[in-house]
């Protein structure tokens, strides 16, 4: 009896175990996306009023939802976490096909999700509650489902954020906007904008929370892009400064006549994110 009455706590306390994370694979992995995000941005900049936003307590289980505009989202989320929320392990649904296809991405946080069987959505939502029982942790998603355009607002979310919301008892969900406009510079800009959070002990229900999620994320956008189209940014805080100029090959010419002549070389056509 006594034999069973521990296999069944060892069951339990496995039962609420979040994926498991390689710590040394995670600390390469992130060193090799900050270096690919540095080569392929000229900057990644989060609006400086929302940052205030992100300041959950420690103690409490996050969601963070992203809108999908670009392949970058998840490798860009991955950095923000790092940045932003480095108390925090992170943790994303990802396709369960695609996992497949990356499997390394299994030790970095990613777990697989079969939305379209009933046994996949179960799945998920235990997963997800593992997670956000778990001290230290943040869940990440793009409740849109599919790449989408930020100017596009007719795509209704996915209702798996929802359920999942519905389900919690406390902590917070925190919206998060994205844009990769093209500015002044060869490479484009990075921008983000985070939204007030949510309080996850309001008791809505899947469809409330649905209706809330979307509009808060649709209005937050909207706050983003009028700043995007502004291109002020002095409204931005950098989080990552980027590559600058043409190209090596047009830039290696520009030094040399920079050298002959004797004059400064401006790497920038403009004076943002300088």
């Amino acid at each position: 009896m006594e034999r069973h009455r521990r296999s069944e706590e060892t069951n339990r306390h496995t039962e609420l175990q979040p994926p498991a994370v390689s710590q040394w694979l995670q600390r390469g992995f992130r060193r090799f996306v900050r270096s690919m995000l540095k080569k392929n941005f000229h900057a990644i900049a989060v609006e400086r009023d929302s940052l205030r936003n992100s300041e959950i307590p420690s103690d409490a289980s996050l969601i963070v939802y992203v809108n999908h505009p670009s392949w970058w989202d998840p490798l860009i989320a991955h950095f923000l976490c790092e940045n932003r929320f480095p108390e925090r392990q992170f943790y994303a649904p990802i396709d369960a096909t695609a996992l497949q296809q990356y499997k390394v991405f299994a030790k970095l946080g990613f777990f697989g999700v079969d939305a379209k069987t009933t046994s996949g959505r179960a799945a998920f939502l235990q997963t997800s509650s593992q997670i956000l029982q778990s001290s230290g942790t943040s869940l990440w998603m793009t409740p849109e489902g599919r790449f989408t355009d930020v100017r596009d607002q007719s795509n209704n979310y996915s209702p798996g954020l929802a359920h999942l919301c519905a389900h919690q008892s406390s902590g917070y969900v925190l919206p998060l906007a994205m844009e990769l406009p093209f500015w002044e510079e060869r490479l484009p800009e990075c921008l983000l904008q985070f939204g007030t959070p949510l309080d996850l002990s309001e008791s809505l229900s899947k469809a409330e929370w649905q209706d809330v999620l979307q509009d808060r994320m649709r209005t937050l956008q909207q706050s983003l892009a009028a700043r995007a189209i502004a291109r002020d940014a002095s409204s931005f805080q950098p989080l990552l400064q980027g590559g600058k100029g043409a190209g090596k090959v047009y830039d290696g010419f520009r030094r040399l006549r920079s050298w002959i002549q004797g004059t400064p070389l401006p790497t920038q056509h403009g004076d943002k994110f300088q």
